[in-house]
């Protein structure tokens, strides 16, 4: 950790879900990679990065009433949600209030945030990014110790082209990239289970050959992990024995080998049951 960089107490790794664009599910991605961690027996924690548009509240099923408690006048605990330590910009401001910031007061606002806030005994702390490379994404990247990053797209090419911006930005920042997450990879139908790649088909192959990092993860445009978001209960919780769930927590134990795989078994909260 550089000198610039922020202190985290209570969490041993950080790692950002980052995209190039709006619209590819990174924050799907971001609450149900967070649980599928935890569901693997980490100790798992989930920050919302993004200042303008906070949504995961929403996501885990938060009440847009529930605020942190404040600890010694200037510090936030968490916010429990399914289990998972939680901080939201939306946990502090009301659903119909705009952030009307320019770039350096978001900025400010985000590094409160990181430093004020009580993450207790975390293995790893997953960031849910803005989309895009502005000054947020900068901020985080460089002030934050971030462990590594996670690339999400969808098979688009115009989506592709975005998602290399977000890995060119962590590699000037010396951040590494754990791998590429291709959301909305194939369309099942609803009624009748068919299977098209309507978004087109091998692009974060493509992309994850091209930069030499895995592919984490192909998940499907799947009417269920809206629904479930929109009702608060994410895939994990609604449904953690089925398909799309086991998908995630693919994707998790990939994560989670990149983070410690030169860590002994002691050094990481894995409860074994």
């Amino acid at each position: 950790m550089s000198e610039n960089q922020l202190e985290i107490p209570g969490v041993k790794k950080v790692i950002a879900v980052a995209s190039g664009k709006g619209g590819v599910g990174k924050s799907t991605t971001s609450v149900n990679l967070a649980l599928a961690l935890q569901a693997e027996g980490f100790a798992a924690g989930l920050l919302d990065a993004d200042i303008y548009g906070p949504s995961l509240p929403s996501m885990l099923g938060v009440d847009e009433e529930t605020r942190p408690e404040v600890v010694g006048g200037n510090r936030f605990a968490p916010v429990l949600a399914h289990g998972l330590q939680t901080l939201s910009m939306g946990n502090l401001s009301t659903a119909d209030t705009p952030m009307v910031w320019r770039g350096p007061m978001a900025s400010n606002a985000l590094q409160q945030m990181i430093g004020q806030t009580l993450w207790h005994d975390l293995d790893v702390l997953v960031v849910d990014m803005p989309p895009g490379t502005g000054d947020i994404q900068l901020t985080l990247a460089q002030r934050v110790p971030l462990d590594g990053a996670i690339i999400v797209t969808t098979p688009q090419d115009i989506a592709l082209l975005d998602a290399v911006k977000g890995v060119e930005m962590f590699r000037k920042v010396r951040v590494p990239v754990l791998g590429v997450v291709e959301n909305m990879a194939i369309h099942i139908c609803s009624q009748c289970g068919h299977k098209e790649h309507v978004f087109g088909t091998g692009g974060g192959e493509m992309m994850a050959q091209k930069y030499d990092v895995p592919v984490l993860g192909s998940l499907p445009l799947d009417i269920r992990i809206r629904q479930d978001l929109d009702d608060g209960v994410p895939t994990l919780v609604k449904s953690p024995e089925g398909e799309i769930a086991a998908s995630y927590r693919e994707m998790a134990r990939k994560v989670a080998d990149e983070l410690f795989s030169d860590k002994s078994d002691d050094e990481v909260n894995i409860s074994i049951e």
